[in-house]
């Protein structure tokens, strides 16, 4: 049990909680602010959660091995936190409030705009650290080591160098450093979309999608752990956190599955791959989309519509996957489903409708976020069994801040390396390095990106992960053919899925915590479980019909194909189809899989019956 809140930090995060909802909720739909305001703004009140403990609760521990619910006690909310927070408000507030001035004296700053702006480097790198931990301060240093020392290095990676004073312009006095695109998508419409997750999670919204998931999924074999995967496609694609969503679905339905039969650390993968996928499913995506979005100049509903197919086919495959893996170890489909009734909440589902609409009538996803927050709470106090009282709408609003910080404080300190990158030249070089390295070899240039950005995201969260990547790796793949969606999407996929990858998981570290298993063997396990995550983005860079992009016919043929070669990787991960592989079936399963991803009807045709053998042959 956590120590209550000593009366003056519980004051001061209830207000400044309140504050934030109030901002967010009256610039999406009264009055917009300028960029120099709204970025500082709510950066400086996510700041002053996140140094008074809320919201840094995620990190991994010591040893590695497995993610921990460590939260901020009040012990801990020293002077120190208190002298933090008031420095983020004074320097975001100084830039806020001398916006025009600024723009005035452009490229003739003075020492005041150089402090504040060092002050903003160095608070955003300390919150950053709490919020995600290590690794994305290290890319920030590593970053900010290179603007100084160009001169210095050898090769490509040699630059005319820059001073410290060149370099806090370009971090805290323009929008191409910590004020740019990352955290502009987290202050205008992230904030948003986590408030409404977290209003209709209070009314009951999450418990509704795990019943519905239930009623679809629960009496067919391997129940409870399709139920899982299908309710965490939908939580995740409210809350796009992957360990928020474990955390949230998991403590849930990890013990179902393990009642079911499933061995702990399976299950625990299970809800791992499933968590990690909610990040790639529509309508929402979490904050990587948006900003996918946002960087590309690409419409939001056209990049949720193009990851339409490629979130099929992960789920496809995980479903598939449960259900070999529950069929080899004879668990029976369940007798009864749950019988909770669900009548009465399912008016929680129109606020999800009318974000759809909105978006797809052309509204910004601003003023869909806005509408969508209202028309939830309209619908949550519509009824009484979905109705919260007062405490519990106050917690909502901590809840919120609690899910904004950690993407605000990623999305600052990627804000780092995305203004460096654009000082330096140094994407542009990166890219060239890519295309040189790969000889020009679309396959071999792939390959590099996403081992990139698997290794990247490793040590990030998603956001800050396809930022970077995004700044350093996608121009070369579009400068070797690749459609600009399918580029970023490919990075966007591979930042989602090093949740999974060992040795640093931390979806599956958080699972295995859960359920009270091995991380490394859970992760590994997970990793394979979301096998279609490594092979779906392959598929839709050479058969661009995945991502819509074709006529009606080769967009079914894509789609058919894909759900096949699927099934086939998920068969091959488990070692059972009708009956348990051979480790040659087993290959030829993983082979077929990947002749199916190639867009050739011959290659298709190959697949297809090497699947059919496998599938049919006896032993």
């Amino acid at each position: 049990m956590s120590t209550p809140r000593p009366k003056a930090i519980a004051w001061t995060i209830a207000a400044v909680s309140a504050v934030a909802a109030t901002f967010h909720l009256y610039a999406a739909g009264f009055s917009p602010f300028t960029a120099l305001i709204q970025r500082p703004v709510h950066l400086a009140l996510m700041a002053t959660l996140g140094f008074l403990g809320v919201g840094v609760q995620f990190q991994q521990s010591s040893r590695g091995a497995e993610a921990v619910d460590q939260k901020i006690g009040p012990p801990r909310i020293g002077w120190l936190n208190w002298l933090l927070a008031g420095l983020s408000v004074l320097a975001c507030l100084y830039l806020a409030s001398e916006s025009q001035e600024l723009v005035r004296r452009s490229g003739n700053p003075t020492r005041l705009d150089l402090v504040a702006g060092a002050v903003t480097v160095v608070l955003v790198l300390e919150l950053a650290r709490r919020a995600t931990g290590w690794g994305l301060v290290t890319v920030c240093i590593m970053a900010l080591a290179y603007a100084f020392s160009g001169p210095y290095l050898p090769g490509f990676l040699a630059h005319r160098g820059y001073g410290i004073t060149r370099v806090v312009e370009q971090l805290f006095l323009s929008t191409e450093g910590i004020w740019g695109v990352p955290l502009g998508v987290s202050a205008d419409f992230v904030y948003l979309f986590v408030l409404f997750g977290v209003v209709l999670d209070t009314a009951g919204g999450g418990a509704l999608l795990i019943a519905l998931a239930n009623k679809v999924a629960g009496k067919t074999r391997g129940g409870p752990a399709k139920t899982a995967a299908v309710a965490s496609a939908f939580m995740g694609s409210l809350s796009g956190s992957a360990v928020a969503n474990v955390v949230t679905t998991g403590t849930f339905t990890i013990p179902l599955m393990k009642r079911a039969g499933f061995r702990p650390f399976f299950a625990a993968a299970i809800e791992a791959a499933a968590s990690t996928g909610g990040q790639l499913m529509p309508p929402v995506m979490g904050a990587g989309a948006f900003i996918l979005a946002t960087w590309t100049n690409i419409p939001y509903l056209e990049v949720a519509a193009a990851a339409i197919i490629p979130a099929i086919l992960y789920y496809v495959a995980l479903l598939a996957a449960i259900h070999f893996r529950a069929s080899a170890m004879g668990i029976e489909p369940a007798r009864e489903a749950s019988s909770e009734k669900i009548g009465d909440k399912l008016h929680l589902l129109l606020p999800l409708v009318a974000i759809v609409l909105l978006l797809g009538m052309g509204r910004s996803p601003m003023r869909a976020a806005f509408w969508g927050v209202i028309s939830a709470l309209v619908m949550a106090f519509l009824r009484p069994a979905t109705r919260p009282s007062l405490s519990e709408l106050g917690d909502v609003m901590e809840r919120a801040g609690r899910g904004a910080v950690q993407v605000a404080a990623a999305c600052a300190a990627a804000g780092i390396v995305v203004g460096v990158a654009s000082l330096t030249g140094i994407g542009l070089r990166m890219s060239e390095l890519i295309v040189t390295v790969s000889g020009g070899n679309l396959l071999a240039a792939l390959m590099l990106t996403a081992m990139g950005s698997i290794v990247l995201g490793m040590g990030l969260p998603t956001t800050a992960a396809y930022v970077v990547l995004a700044a350093l790796g996608a121009p070369g793949l579009v400068e070797l053919g690749v459609p600009l969606l399918a580029a970023h999407l490919f990075i966007f996929y591979f930042g989602c899925i090093s949740n999974v990858t060992p040795p640093v998981s931390l979806a599956a570290f958080a699972a295995a915590g859960i359920s009270g298993s091995p991380a490394l063997k859970t992760a590994t396990a997970a990793a394979v479980l979301a096998g279609a995550g490594f092979l779906v983005p392959f598929m839709f860079v050479y058969g661009p019909p995945l991502l819509l992009i074709g006529t009606p016919f080769e967009i079914l043929v894509a789609f058919v194909t894909g759900v096949v070669g699927v099934i086939g990787l998920a068969s091959a991960g488990m070692g059972y189809a009708r009956r348990p592989l051979r480790v040659w079936e087993r290959g030829l399963a993983a082979a077929a899989a990947v002749a199916l991803v190639l867009p050739d009807l011959a290659t298709d045709g190959v697949g297809l019956v090497a699947l059919a053998f496998v599938f049919s042959s006896r032993h």
